[in-house]
């Protein structure tokens, strides 16, 4: 989840070559990226990703912008793959979830800057820098009312190529010390996702989605 960067990851830009996994995880970065063990093709040998990190704050167009900042710098340092933390655009905090949710159209390019400022930056950003951009996550809002913490993955075009709602929530009750239940305010997702590219099968979750190898498996036979 978001929080303030770390000495150590400055902006990080890690080399990979072929199917080594990068996971994002813990205090640091809360979406996690697999790549498949199948061996795939490796058009141009390696690719580069980026895992950025960013402080969130209360006002989400400067969260949006400090989002837009770290990819920039991310593109600008060559990386093919870059990946945003988890909710991004907002506090995390169950009571700020349903007020920070937006809508995601089918047609990202249709995103209304106003009411849809997420989506419309993540699908703009992927497109102008050419990049495949796992976006984080952010609270979406779905027709029903009901709220996910969901994640966009975005190809150089811009469009949307996968789409995963965390499926495990995280609720932890320890008497006497911290109750914290994201399930208040969240309803939990129901698929495990992955996405194709040039450089390999790529699996997505976020943060407690980690801790269950259940669903790693399950990226697994998907590819």
């Amino acid at each position: 989840r978001s929080s303030a960067p770390s000495p150590s990851l400055p902006s990080s830009l890690l080399h990979r070559r072929g199917a080594i996994p990068v996971t994002m995880m813990g205090g640091f970065f809360s979406v996690g990226a697999w790549f498949s063990s199948t061996p795939q093709p490796q058009p141009s040998g390696a690719v580069k990703v980026a895992m950025c990190q960013i402080l969130c704050g209360e006002d989400k167009a400067e969260n949006i912008a400090a989002a837009e900042r770290a990819v920039a710098e991310a593109c600008a340092n060559g990386a093919g793959l870059v990946i945003l933390p988890e909710c991004w655009n907002s506090p995390y905090d169950t009571s700020c979830f349903p007020v920070y949710a937006e809508t995601i159209p089918a047609d990202l390019a249709s995103a209304d800057k106003e009411s849809q400022p997420s989506s419309h930056f993540l699908s703009n950003i992927a497109r102008e820098k050419k990049v495949y951009l796992v976006g984080g996550s952010i609270p979406e809002k779905d027709e029903s009312g009901n709220v996910y913490n969901t994640c966009l993955v975005l190809n150089p075009e811009g469009q949307v190529i996968a789409k995963h709602r965390k499926v495990h929530l995280f609720d932890i009750d320890v008497p006497g010390k911290i109750t914290f239940k994201e399930s208040d305010t969240l309803s939990p997702g129901d698929k495990a996702t992955t996405f194709s590219t040039p450089f390999g099968t790529v699996g997505v979750g976020i943060c407690y989605d980690i801790r269950f190898p259940e669903l790693s498996m399950l990226m697994r036979r998907e590819g």
